[in-house]
């Protein structure tokens, strides 16, 4: 896919010339004064024109006619140097490859000197490009029939740099491909539906993950999970007759298993609500409520990837939630591994409750630091809209690292309270120990606590993406419909994790 040369040069045969353009007073300089020069100051021109912009993200394509090899050149506005930033870059670089995969162009040039500034060196460019290009070109192909003809798309990028590094270079493309195809995986995963993405399933893929990457890999049946009296988990599963899967990866990147990092992520593959049902239109889209199982699978892909010097143990409870004779019901009473009894109120509450008996297996594998991710809350989505991804935590020092990877992945969260007042909500139930769901007012919170009920006091950050795992439009990293959030802040949160 990406090819990386020191030497550029006009004269390269291309179908197109990818250049990067700032707003700035001055003239061209450099090579972009040599590509003027062979067009006679008509691209100069053209800039004054308006005919080429500069403005961020602005993409322009000019025809060469023959004036240089390359038959075309996509001009990619930056805007002003002093305010591109890493996230402006990727999302310019994302329009460019939305609009180039349009014009069906199959190989291009791409020269990453133009893109350089004082605040993104070379490394950073070529991180930002094959991220982009990973996250903006992705499609979920889906069911129908398919079309006979052949499809043309970008598969062929020869990036140019005189002033970095070949292996440098290629090294920065490499992990950036990385985080951007792991979220895809994650974005694909929560696009299944939920007929084709059982539990079972669920498990095989991790099967594949485990095999690909040499991961150590336990698949808990029903069996074992009664064993265990994973009884939050197990109560959900009641009413289907899809058998549960406790899946469990795990990563170790240090000599001694310890430091542990658990990544524990709700895999319910389909949730009808249970006997306190979902509305008609509210239980459509149901099949991405294993948005976080799936933001923990493509992280772990990632970090099979890049291999950081961490330890991690990934956990995922999946099954879907479903109604039968056999299903839980409100004022049910259940035990969940812990040994803490649950009194149930909505069976709709469901998530917190396969993440209850989760979060407690992470630590029966030795987890020292815990961060949860779930589709868990409509309150969230009051809250905090539709992009921004909402915290809860115990611990200030783990959000904050793991706050300064959403920033790095352009994923926004938002810190929401802990306050005794909802913790004592969850623990208001006259025959058992929580009760799953005290009201809607301050549902996120209350969800949040709840599950930060089974920390035992370990450091643990919560992230609920109920609003921010899907988008009904597409935007300049990918299309609608799954956005893999979140995959992308775990995977940089392990890799540049410190112990606290």
């Amino acid at each position: 896919m990406f090819h990386v040369k020191k030497e550029f040069s006009l004269s390269n045969e291309h179908e197109g010339l990818i250049i990067g353009l700032f707003d700035k007073p001055e003239k061209f300089s450099g090579r972009l004064a040599i590509l003027d020069s062979q067009f006679d100051g008509q691209l100069t021109e053209l800039v004054k024109s308006g005919d080429i912009s500069a403005k961020l993200k602005s993409i322009n394509k000019v025809h060469s006619f023959g004036k240089i090899a390359p038959k075309r050149i996509w001009f990619v506005g930056l805007g002003k140097e002093k305010e591109l930033t890493f996230d402006k870059l990727k999302e310019a670089f994302g329009k460019l490859f939305k609009e180039v995969k349009t014009s069906k162009l199959e190989e291009a040039a791409f020269y990453l000197d133009s893109f350089l500034s004082e605040e993104l060196d070379g490394l950073d460019v070529a991180h930002a490009l094959s991220e982009a290009f990973a996250l903006a070109t992705y499609e979920f192909v889906g069911y129908k029939l398919k079309s006979n003809e052949p499809e043309k798309r970008l598969d062929k990028l020869t990036i140019y740099s005189e002033a970095i590094d070949e292996e440098d270079v290629k090294a920065s493309l490499t992990v950036g491909f990385a985080f951007g195809k792991g979220t895809n995986s994650a974005r694909t995963l929560v696009n299944i539906p939920g007929n084709l993405l059982t539990a079972t399933d669920m498990a095989n893929y991790a099967k594949e993950l485990a095999a690909k990457y040499d991961f150590e890999i336990e698949i808990l049946d029903k069996a074992e999970i009664e064993k265990l009296g994973m009884g939050a988990f197990l109560a959900v599963n009641q009413g289907s007759t899809e058998p549960p899967k406790m899946i469990v990866l795990k990563y170790q990147g240090k000599d001694e298993w310890k430091d542990v990092i658990g990544l524990v992520g709700k895999g319910v593959t389909f949730d009808t609500g249970g006997y306190s049902i979902k509305t008609k239109t509210g239980i459509v889209g149901m099949k991405t409520d294993m948005g976080g199982a799936a933001a923990v699978l493509g992280a772990m892909e990632i970090i099979g990837e890049i291999k950081p010097e961490q330890n991690v143990v990934a956990v995922i409870p999946s099954t879907d939630n479903m109604i039968s004779g056999s299903a839980f019901k409100p004022d049910d009473v259940i035990t969940s591994m812990s040994g803490k009894t649950i009194e149930v109120l909505n069976t709709d509450a469901e998530g917190r409750l396969v993440l209850a008996d989760g979060v407690t297996y992470a630590l029966h594998h030795g987890a020292n630091y815990l961060v949860d991710v779930a589709t868990l809350t409509g309150g969230v989505i009051t809250a905090l809209g539709l992009h921004t991804t909402g915290a809860m935590t115990n611990h200030d020092r783990l959000f904050e690292q793991v706050l300064e990877a959403s920033l790095e992945a352009g994923e926004r969260v938002w810190q929401l309270p802990l306050f005794e007042s909802e913790i004592e909500r969850v623990r208001n139930s006259k025959i058992a120990d929580l009760n799953n769901s005290p009201g809607s007012e301050g549902h996120a919170l209350v969800a949040g606590a709840f599950i930060g009920e089974f920390s035992e006091g370990t450091p643990w950050v919560h992230l609920d993406i109920a609003g921010t795992s899907t988008t009904s439009k597409g935007y300049d990293l990918g299309p609608s419909g799954a956005t893999g959030v979140m995959t992308r802040t775990l995977a940089l949160f392990v890799e540049r994790f410190e112990p606290i």
